[in-house]
This record gives C-alpha cells, sequence and structure tokens, in this order.
C-alpha cells in the first residue's frame, strides 16, 4: 500500500463523524476528481503555451483524428465534442478566424459544409499534443503497463453508464 493521503484522512473523518454511512466510493472517487483537476492544470498550460484554447484544441483534435483530409461537416464534430449546433458554428467562425481551419463546400450535399484543418491547424495541433503527450506519460510513469491497463478497464466501466445517457 502506498503512502497514506488527503482522501485517507477525509475517509477517516467521516468514518469517524458517521460511522453509520458506507463512504468507501469516496476512496475511488475523490481520488479522480482531483486528479481531474490536476490534469486540467496541466492541460491549459500546454495550450497557454501553445496559444489554444482548450475549446480550440478539441475542435482541432476531433478534425486531425480524423484522418487526410481532415475534414468533418459540422454536425460531425458537435458530435465529437458535445455541444450545441450554434456553438459549433461559433467555434468554427473563430478557428477560421485564426486560420487554423477553413470551410469548403461538401461534395456530396450542394448546401452542405465541411469544415478542413489547415496546415497551420495541423502543425499547432501537432505540436500541443505531443507536449500534452510528453506530460501525461509521466503523469502514469508510476503505473506498469498492466496498471494503467486495468485502470483503464475499470474507468470505461464507470463512465459506460453515463455514456448511455446523452
Amino acid at each position: 500500500m502506498t503512502e497514506r493521503d488527503d482522501v485517507d484522512r477525509i475517509i477517516a473523518a467521516w468514518e469517524r463523524e458517521r460511522p453509520d454511512l458506507d463512504v468507501s466510493p469516496f476512496a475511488l472517487l475523490s481520488r479522480i476528481s482531483r486528479l481531474d483537476r490536476y490534469l486540467d492544470r496541466v492541460r491549459r498550460s500546454v495550450f497557454v503555451a501553445n496559444g489554444v484554447e482548450t475549446w480550440e484544441f478539441d475542435v482541432l483534435v476531433a478534425l486531425r483524428r480524423s484522418g487526410a483530409p481532415y475534414t468533418l461537416s459540422p454536425g460531425a464534430l458537435v458530435t465529437h465534442t458535445m455541444v450545441t449546433s450554434g456553438t459549433m458554428t461559433n467555434r468554427i467562425d473563430r478557428l477560421e478566424a485564426r486560420g487554423l481551419v477553413r470551410r469548403k463546400p461538401s461534395p456530396d450535399d450542394r448546401r452542405g459544409v465541411l469544415v478542413e484543418l489547415t496546415d497551420a491547424g495541423r502543425e499547432l495541433v501537432d505540436q500541443a499534443l505531443t507536449q500534452l503527450l510528453d506530460i501525461e506519460h509521466q503523469v502514469v510513469a508510476a503505473l506498469t503497463p498492466e496498471q494503467r491497463a486495468a485502470g483503464a478497464d475499470i474507468l470505461r466501466t464507470l463512465t459506460h453508464q453515463f455514456d448511455n445517457l446523452a
């Protein structure tokens, strides 16, 4: 077992003050919450260093993951980033103004539009992603590959119940 942490102390206090309650979910979920706050801070530092907002990175990586020619419909971007279509329109406008994406007519639908990652957008997202992964590898370095896989499986099981609510 590793050294006791703040969560262990919080659990012990609740067990002392409310022995009638099972506070065992805190052992996992409070640590997930704390880890989320830490990761948010380190991710933001990478984005700030690259001059990109978190929401911009979300859109750019969705396009980059789509593969060449790095285009998606605005509707697909809404699905990937879980925002409203109005919000996505605003985001595309702002990214287009920065020269990171461009709109082009859809070859399949005369009224449709595709959003395409520009070379500048691809360079920016590739650089930020490389830096982000360097930090995230440091975060998980204390775990063996087997522990990483087991942790991912556990978290997948927990999040699956929420994935079906959307």
